[in-house]
């Protein structure tokens, strides 16, 4: 009765939306029947999985039909976006370096970063009136393959100079063999089946917003940040072409990545990263800004020999460089997959900074704010989670998977310790990076469809809030000109705006109902439901040290204090356009939560495994939505209440005589002392310092062990 009761109910809303569309005025633009088509059937989307409509049920009616199709001429415009993201960002880049007048310049870098937003939008829209297609592309590419090639020798060349420029030999070895093996098998290596070498999916897609969104508006901020750092940091060279230029080939390197389907295109991408990153980081050329960008170098290289090995082996016993076709061998439990599958997750590892690999993205805070928030939100760490989302199904139930779920939960634990003793905000951020990312990389390791839909969820809220706070860091530390959390006391009170955002980006990361926090709840879930206690132990404790440290800094800000000390808030106004957008979206991802889980990360799991599991009730999650909006209604009464409350300050017991300001005593001896209060933070007992090595050596300890019986076992 059930069954044939969805099912009239399925006809019925269909037979409703042709009666609408039939009902339309002839004259009405296609543009506008699109938009109006798309938005109905995403309401009877919505409705089937509100009332439960289990997916057996679903083919019954194929609501996809409804969609317009586009016509060849659309396609090819689908088609011609991606080479542009991958391009553009490119030839701005040149333009950047070249162009030495500052007001000319930020002029370009907002036209480039504003077209890249626009051409990603347009490009996802036009995607999904299509219906989401999956789009496999550009199957001929001979002369591009070797444009590709002639990329890896550049990067070579360029790696292999600074190398000896600073006497760092051993570290070229590490670009100089892998580029001579890829161009061996490239040149005189066996001849493979022909594959698409461009794949746009779900996944991809997500991707390519995150990237054209989130890493064009801290392009649009850095314009102002670095007016203002330069100003600040005199003894620095101003390099702001240089700067901005790296910034771009970062976004169209990561564009490729993500979208690319050849292994051989994946590694050329996989490179530019490493070296962007490497540049960004020694942008100030201090000898620690030198010393910490070869680390990242070197460690980001060796993942990079790991995938150069893993294209190798794949391509002489499988015939084929597609990532898709590996991870379907690997799902079917292939032995010819096992290799591979495990080199390129240590790789990800890597890219990932996770245990034994994280001290490199610790050692990037030496370099300017904006390109702390790249690498930690849209680029770079995010390519090692996009791996591991796609090796994800290959993974599920193997030992590769209890490897990468042991050290991604490892890492989200220690890390989160160490973040407790760190008194700098953009070492708190770093280290509460590497944790978050454990949590993706564990998720990504169990490889089930509940464990990567809170892994979704962890990367996309992950990215705009610790985009949101790096780029709120910055814009405090220009103020305050310290980014010590201990200075922060009553932030909201002396910077209202900055408090604000700040206070969203760590709500964000830790506060129920916020995507994090759900996200961490559902990867435990499936963890218990998966019988994985070590991952179970992993995620409480790890939870349980992150709420300690996120709430410390949030009650630092929300502190009241002494309104006497006034400080002036500096913010450009391209930075506070990029902080605005990103507290927005926050906001926003928040109040949505279930629009988006139904409409497109559900089926992003159904395109994975085949299977999509709704880890949260439709009705839990609107019930978080109204948790939501009562925890940024109280707040901002009781901060509206106490800018216009009349405070009448009393006089607090202190170890001698209160002089009457509550800042300085008498003591006994007759002596004048400063009254202070600071958070407790360890140092001594969980710092860095302290566990940092141990921690490298049980996971490194566990990478060779687990690492030497895979490939023992495969061979």
């Amino acid at each position: 009765m059930e069954s044939s009761f969805y099912v009239s109910q399925t006809l019925e809303n269909t037979k409703v939306l042709e009666k609408i569309r039939k009902r339309l005025p002839s004259k009405l633009p296609k543009f506008f029947v699109k938009i109006l088509s798309i938005c109905l059937i995403f309401i009877l989307k919505f409705e089937f999985k509100r009332n439960r409509m289990l997916h057996g049920l679903m083919p019954l009616y194929n609501f996809n039909k409804y969609f317009i199709k586009i016509k060849k001429k659309e396609e090819r415009r689908v088609m011609w976006m991606i080479p542009f993201l991958i391009c553009f960002p490119l030839v701005v880049a040149a333009l950047m370096f070249f162009i030495r007048e500052s007001k000319i310049r930020n002029i370009i870098a907002y036209l480039g970063a504003g077209t890249i937003m626009a051409v990603t939008a347009i490009f996802a829209f036009q995607w999904f009136a299509a219906g989401s297609p999956l789009m496999e592309l550009y199957y001929h590419t001979h002369t591009i393959d070797m444009i590709m090639l002639g990329g890896v020798w550049l990067l070579m060349f360029v790696i292999t100079y600074l190398s000896f420029k600073y006497r760092k030999h051993i570290i070229s070895l590490l670009s100089i063999v892998p580029t001579l093996m890829i161009t061996y098998m490239e040149l005189f290596g066996p001849e493979m089946a022909e594959i698409a070498h461009i794949r746009v999916d779900k996944l991809s897609m997500l991707m390519c917003i995150i990237i054209g969104l989130i890493g064009s508006l801290i392009v649009i901020y850095s314009v102002g940040y670095m007016h203002g750092y330069h100003h600040l940091h005199t003894e620095y060279e101003d390099r702001r072409n240089y700067f901005f230029m790296l910034l771009f080939v970062f976004l169209g390197a990561m564009f490729g990545f993500v979208l690319s389907e050849s292994l051989l295109w994946i590694d050329l991408f996989w490179e530019m990263t490493s070296v962007c990153s490497f540049l960004l980081i020694g942008y100030t050329r201090s000898k620690e800004a030198i010393k910490n960008s070869f680390r990242a170098l070197w460690m980001n290289l060796l993942g990079g020999v790991g995938v150069v090995v893993a294209i190798i082996y794949t391509g002489y016993t499988t015939g084929s460089l597609s990532l898709h076709n590996l991870v379907a061998l690997g799902t079917e439990g292939n032995a010819a997959a096992v290799i591979p599958v495990a080199l390129l997750a240590v790789a990800a590892l890597t890219k990932a900074a996770q245990m034994p690999f994280s001290t490199w993205l610790m050692g990037a805070m030496v370099a300017p704010t904006p390109s702390s928030a790249l690498l930690h939100s849209a680029t770079m760490v995010k390519a090692g989670i996009y791996v591991l989302f796609r090796l994800a199904p290959a993974m599920s139930g193997t030992t590769t998977g209890l490897m990468i779920s042991f050290i991604g939960g490892f890492t989200f634990f220690a890390a989160s310790v160490m973040a407790i003793a760190q008194t700098d905000a953009k070492k708190v951020l770093a280290f509460s990076t590497v944790s978050n990312l454990g949590l993706m990389v564990a998720c990504a390791g169990v490889g089930t469809a509940e464990t990567i839909w809170a892994g979704v969820f962890l990367m996309i809220f992950h990215a705009i809030s610790k985009s949101l706070l790096f780029q709120n860091v910055g814009a405090t530390e220009n103020a305050l000109h310290s980014r010590d959390i201990e200075d922060m006391h009553g932030l909201i009170f002396r910077l209202p705006r900055l408090g604000a955002f700040m206070f969203i980006g760590i709500a964000g990361m830790f506060l129920a109902p916020f995507g994090m926090l759900i996200s961490k709840w559902s990867a435990l879930k499936a963890s218990v439901d998966m019988g994985n206690i070590m991952l179970v132990l992993f995620i409480v404790y790890g939870s349980a040290t992150t709420m300690f440290y996120w709430t410390k800094w949030m009650s630092k800000i929300i502190s009241y204090t002494d309104t006497e000390i006034k400080v002036t808030d500096i913010t450009k106004r391209d930075e506070s356009l990029s902080l605005i957008v990103h507290a927005v979206l926050m906001i926003l991802l928040c109040l949505l939560f279930p629009v988006l889980s139904v409409v497109y990360v559900e089926p992003l799991l159904t395109e994975m495994f085949g299977v999509a599991t709704a880890v949260l009730p439709q009705g839990v999650l609107f019930l978080l939505i109204a948790i939501v909006c009562f925890i940024f209604v109280a707040p901002l009464m009781a901060f509206r209440y106490a800018s216009t409350a009349k405070v009448r300050q009393l006089k607090s017991y202190m170890n001698g005589i209160n002089v009457g300001n509550n800042k300085e005593f008498i003591d006994s001896m007759g002596e004048k002392k400063h009254l202070f209060m600071t958070n407790w933070y360890f140092a001594h007992d969980i710092g860095q310092r302290k566990l940092m090595r141990p921690c490298a050596f049980v996971t490194t300890a566990v990478l060779i062990v687990m690492l030497c019986m895979i490939i023992g076992g495969a061979l």
